[in-house]
């Protein structure tokens, strides 16, 4: 996969769609690229395995959010 300084991993896309656009595709996939906090062992260890899809590494939960990046949830085990 091709990587320029400017753009990153939107390298790969070259002279095409524009510099800014590039910009943008790099800075949402720095995002959901990282690891995240998981709301239920509070451990950074959330990686996205699909589109909406996220699960975290530790304690092995699995759970629906946003697209990109998990937003925070409340998990409350009294209700379940």
């Amino acid at each position: 996969m091709a990587k320029t300084k400017k753009v990153g991993s939107a390298g790969r896309y070259g002279v095409r769609y524009g510099r800014k656009t590039k910009e943008a595709v790099r800075k949402i996939e720095e995002l959901q690229k990282q690891k995240h906090v998981c709301p239920v062992c509070k451990k950074k260890s959330v990686k996205r395995i699909a589109a909406g899809i996220w699960q975290c590494k530790t304690c092995k939960a699995k759970f629906a959010g946003p697209a990109y990046v998990p937003k925070k949830v409340e998990v409350k085990f009294d209700e379940l």
